[in-house]
């Protein structure tokens, strides 16, 4: 990759450091779409020819028998493509990994992945999913959401809204997530109402973390905390029931959280790279839409330009003070 390439041995010992720590990180990850007995075909020169691809689909909450769905999307796009193409199931960090460690040519990532890819791979985003949950398409809400017979109220400042979860309980999703947490904390820093990620404590009189959107929602539902940080999509099953749904209500929404993308690394070739493309987005086709809707339930893959799609991360890492 060109942002690696600095010298033929250092190259190769970060690769043979690399490969044992990427096959750790997906642990059993042989089962493929169509095998590549050679394994994928690079050079640290520069890349004129691509032999066979590798794609990573992280595992996410609402994912399952990921692998087979992973594997029937990789057929699909081996004939389209007209080389092999392989499967692996992991999660962001394996995939990020896996990119830079020349192990993977393509992931599916969530946008802060997106943002370490670019940095440590020099991968960037081209397509974005599409979900009728998100409501802004390829954009979502993260919301900040109360017991539906609360006495917290939305106001018409943002900044009076969120002053009055001054002294509450607070449960957000974990201190990794976007929506769960970067883009909350951001947005109250950006509010003034609290100087950086590090003084919530000030704030609130408790803060605790779900470590996923539905325990997030189960800490509210259950009266352990006041109210929860989590995408406006996880308002809905499998994440919580439509009862359950009913007993919430959404008190703020921060728009423009990034969805999720496929990025492809830097050294695919230009040629290779719109072939990828053009063939990912034959999935949105009638005949073949259930492949992708069966991955995440996305419906629609839609071409991005990849620093407009990550700039509300960036600034909401920048407000929080995180690191991407």
């Amino acid at each position: 990759m060109s942002v690696r390439q600095k010298g033929l041995l250092g190259a190769c010992s970060a690769f043979l450091a690399l490969t044992g720590l990427v096959a750790g990180s997906f642990g059993s990850w042989q089962a493929v779409a169509n095998s590549k007995p050679n394994g994928k075909q690079t050079t640290l020169l520069a890349q004129t020819t691509q032999k066979s691809l590798t794609i990573v689909f992280p595992s996410r909450s609402d994912s399952t028998d990921l692998q087979t769905k992973a594997n029937a999307v990789a057929a699909f796009l081996s004939k389209e493509v007209g080389m092999p193409v392989e499967a692996l199931v992991g999660d962001d960090t394996a995939a990020v990994e896996a990119l830079r460690g020349d192990k993977a040519d393509v992931a599916f990532l969530s946008s802060r992945p997106a943002l370490k890819a670019e940095q440590l791979a020099n991968a960037r985003l081209y397509l974005a999913e599409v979900r009728p949950t998100y409501s802004g398409k390829y954009t979502y809400n993260s919301v900040f959401v109360v017991p539906k017979d609360s006495s917290l109220k939305t106001l018409t400042s943002g900044k009076d809204t969120l002053e009055q979860l001054r002294g509450k309980k607070m449960a957000f999703t974990s201190p990794t997530s976007g929506s769960g947490f970067i883009f909350p904390v951001g947005e109250m820093v950006k509010q003034k109402l609290v100087p950086n990620r590090d003084r919530l404590d000030g704030f609130f009189s408790q803060v605790s973390y779900g470590g996923n959107y539905s325990k997030a929602l189960q800490a509210v539902l259950r009266g352990q905390a006041d109210v929860a940080a989590v995408s406006e999509y996880a308002l809905n099953p499998p994440y919580i029931t439509e009862a359950e749904k009913n007993q919430l209500r959404v008190l703020y929404k921060i728009p423009g959280v990034p969805a999720h993308g496929v990025a492809i690394d830097d050294d695919v070739p230009t040629p290779t790279r719109d072939k990828i493309i053009t063939a990912m987005l034959k999935l949105n086709e009638p005949q073949n839409n259930q492949m992708l809707r069966n991955l995440y339930n996305s419906t629609e893959l839609v071409k991005v330009d990849h620093e407009a799609h990550l700039k509300p991360i960036r600034e909401a890492l920048t407000n929080a003070g995180v690191e991407p």
